[in-house]
């Protein structure tokens, strides 16, 4: 029985782990993939289309048929009653009769139709929920371009950290090296003590470094976890390299810079046509509006609930009406509140002229900071590999005796600067890749 009980337990518990925590292992495209279905804010800003749509709709209907029915029921505890002169009656001049009218139950079953026939804001409002529904969905577009960069970013953070903690660990590896061979030539008499503590502090300091980015990896890891849309608890793999996506982001054929396309631009002008739909509902507030509606029903009465019988007697009516209503003066209100309208729009029309003009000179900055992130990656290769020879032929000295530790460890500061920017140098490459696109 105790080896049931811990086989089932055993088996439970790994079945709660099972379902609590997964793992995940992604590309950067399938990263990205992912993240543009299960991204929070991605997420949110579908559901904000998804309101627009409905309320187009919702728009749509007011110009449709509309039909209502009720049923009314009242019972008259105590009739109301009116006095009338008892001389109708046969009485005395000057006396007063009390008489009730009506019945004690009264139920009335009504159904009305209305139509609206013509109203310019209703027509207006047709045109602006269209629009509302392209801005919902241009920030949309704009939402999934910024998730798609920040993924890319971290992504690729997360790749830098692994790249520099093998660089460091490397490095390590090599002081730990040299100064376990320059302390056993210290007990020989053979180099001065300053060396080995000079080698001692460069490698407590790579050790530090290497803890840091220990640290600062997880956490760029959970960032990407909570871009994506995973749990952070959960396991994620990056199947990627930044070699690998440095292959597939250091070419990309320009054609030629559309600013009409780029969705900053469009959501400028969406943000303009708004601004004309307001003005024209302002103007259409001056147009009457004619509407009709038809209204059907029965009315029941009885001293006692007989509603639900067959004999009782229901008094049917109807009427059909049309309503015109025409602004006439309105102490000049719809008119200053039209001037407000055109002053919006020319506002708009302003800022749509800032957009083009600075969208054209981000595309120029950014195709400008793409380039140079490719000229500087050569640079920084050659740079690795001259920090590299000089850092060996300073080792070469130091184990001579030819070289001090001083000059061994600035050789190997300028060789581990080298390293870290050829790594940096490669995430720019990426990320200024990303920022031309969202150009483009």
């Amino acid at each position: 029985m105790k080896k049931i009980l811990i086989i089932v337990v055993t088996s439970w518990t790994l079945l709660s782990n099972a379902q609590t925590n997964q793992n995940y292992t992604f590309s950067l495209d399938e990263a990205i993939s992912y993240a543009l279905q299960h991204n929070y804010y991605v997420l949110n800003a579908t559901n904000d289309t998804k309101i627009a749509e409905q309320k187009r709709w919702e728009t749509t209907t007011i110009g449709l048929p509309q039909i209502n029915a009720g049923l009314d029921y009242q019972n008259n505890i105590e009739l109301q009653k009116s006095l009338i002169p008892a001389e109708f009656f046969g009485g005395n001049s000057g006396e007063f009769l009390e008489v009730a009218f009506g019945t004690k139950h009264n139920m009335v079953a009504r159904a009305s139709i209305s139509q609206l026939i013509f109203d310019g804001s209703y027509l207006v409002g047709l045109q602006a929920a269209k629009t509302y529904l392209e801005i919902s969905q241009n920030a949309k577009i704009k939402t999934e371009a910024e998730v798609k960069t920040q993924v890319i970013n971290a992504y690729t953070t997360v790749l830098l950290a692994d790249e520099s903690l093998k660089i460091v660990q490397k490095n390590k590896a090599s002081v730990q090296k040299m100064l376990t061979e320059t302390q056993e030539i210290y007990k020989n008499g053979l180099t001065e003590e300053e060396n080995v503590e000079q080698l001692t502090i460069n490698l407590a300091a790579l050790a530090n470094a290497e803890k840091n980015l220990s640290r600062n990896r997880e956490i760029a890891l959970k960032f990407v976890k909570y871009l994506v849309g995973i749990n952070i608890d959960d396991s994620l793999q990056l199947s990627e390299n930044l070699e690998s996506i440095l292959l597939k982001n250091n070419q990309l054929a320009i054609n030629s810079f559309t600013v009409t396309e780029n969705i900053d631009y469009k959501i400028a002008k969406n943000v303009q046509r708004s601004k004309e739909l307001l003005l024209k509902l302002e103007k259409s507030k001056a147009l009457p509006s004619l509407g009709a509606a038809l209204n059907v029903g029965y009315n029941g009465f009885s001293d006692t609930f007989t509603f639900l019988e067959k004999d009782q007697r229901w008094l049917n009516y109807s009427s059909v009406g049309v309503s015109l209503n025409v602004p006439i003066f309105s102490s000049l209100g719809r008119t200053a509140r039209t001037k407000q309208a055109k002053i919006a729009l020319e506002e708009a029309k302003i800022w749509l002229n800032e957009t083009e003009q600075r969208l054209q000179l981000d595309y120029q900055k950014a195709k400008s900071d793409y380039d140079f992130s490719l000229e500087n990656l050569d640079t920084q290769k050659q740079n690795l590999a001259l920090a590299e020879r000089i850092e060996n032929k300073n080792q070469l000295k130091f184990k001579e005796g030819i070289a001090t530790s001083f000059e061994l460890t600035q050789a190997q500061t300028q060789l581990y600067t080298a390293q870290q920017n050829y790594l940096q140098v490669i995430v720019d490459v990426i990320t200024k890749k990303v920022l031309l696109e969202k150009m483009l």
